[in-house]
């Protein structure tokens, strides 16, 4: 595997070095593994792994407190899972905190598409404790209409606003389901009646990579247009600091440098602030 640089390529190399650590992994709202023998080397490559944006996870004693609480956005979609026994996708699924949070629900297979090599290194990392046969693909959403594999249930959370096609995107979504399958979908919306869709000149919430926030019925249009025939609200929900911050695990700015200092109901580009709606799409 091309790792792309020296650095990532000794990383991985010390997460595969990590001794056969004896471990039990336990569901609670921080991903926490019981590891016996627990040593400092645990604690000094989880800080070489930084910047941790999904989380959190407690491995024996050391709590690594992502940016982002992690398990809000979970347990918001855990009343609607029916995972047992199914193909499970995680499009977008950076360090695969939600695919090991899924091992609960006892699901057939699990897949993570994500192109990042620090997802992926951050990945292996925890699985050296979950021993989990979860599948992570250096792959994106553009690669899941070929893949060759089709999956009853597709998560594909915080995606949607970072491609400059996301109908495009959403027809990708539809082309790795099974007939009968279901997406499970969250994107930032603008808060309006009409269809309306919100295209930030250079940044929106200091994030350069955002090309379209759509409000809700903008949203539901082009879901119709990627040939989805239900489209369900599951909540509706403000981004806020208790759910995205900045902490020692990261590197640089969060939430509260992205909001105007004056009115938090605006981000510092003037912009209506980030507000989520979770869908889900069949």
């Amino acid at each position: 595997m091309n790792l792309i640089n020296d650095l990532n390529r000794r990383l991985f190399e010390k997460i595969n070095a990590l001794k056969n650590y004896k471990s039990k992994t336990i569901f609670n709202d921080a991903l926490e593994l019981e590891i016996e023998d627990f040593d400092e080397s645990i604690t000094n490559l989880a800080k070489e792994l930084k910047p941790w944006r999904k989380g959190p996870f407690k491995l024996g004693e050391l709590f690594i407190d992502s940016e982002w609480r992690s398990f809000i956005k979970f347990n918001l979609l855990k009343p609607h899972l029916n995972l047992e026994g199914k193909n499970v996708a995680d499009i977008g699924c950076n360090n695969g905190y939600y695919m090991f949070k899924m091992l609960e629900f006892k699901p057939k297979s699990i897949t993570g598409f994500d192109p990042s090599v620090l997802s992926f290194l951050q990945f292996s990392f925890i699985n050296r404790f979950v021993k989990s046969n979860i599948k992570f693909e250096l792959l994106g959403v553009q690669d899941l209409p070929g893949f060759g594999v089709k999956f009853d249930t597709i998560f594909c959370l915080g995606v949607l606003y970072h491609r400059s096609d996301p109908v495009k995107m959403l027809k990708e979504l539809k082309a790795g389901l099974n007939s009968d399958g279901e997406v499970f979908l969250d994107t930032m919306f603008i808060d309006r009646d009409d269809e309306f869709v919100l295209s930030p000149k250079n940044t929106y919430s200091k994030i350069p990579n955002i090309y379209f926030v759509p409000s809700i019925k903008a949203l539901q249009n082009w879901c119709e247009r990627a040939k989805f025939k239900s489209f369900e609200i599951l909540a509706i929900k403000d981004t806020d600091l208790n759910e995205q911050r900045k902490t020692q695990w990261i590197n640089g700015e969060s939430l509260e440098n992205f909001l105007n200092p004056n009115d938090p109901k605006l981000t510092i580009e003037g912009y209506p602030a980030p507000k989520r709606v979770y869908v889900r799409l069949k």
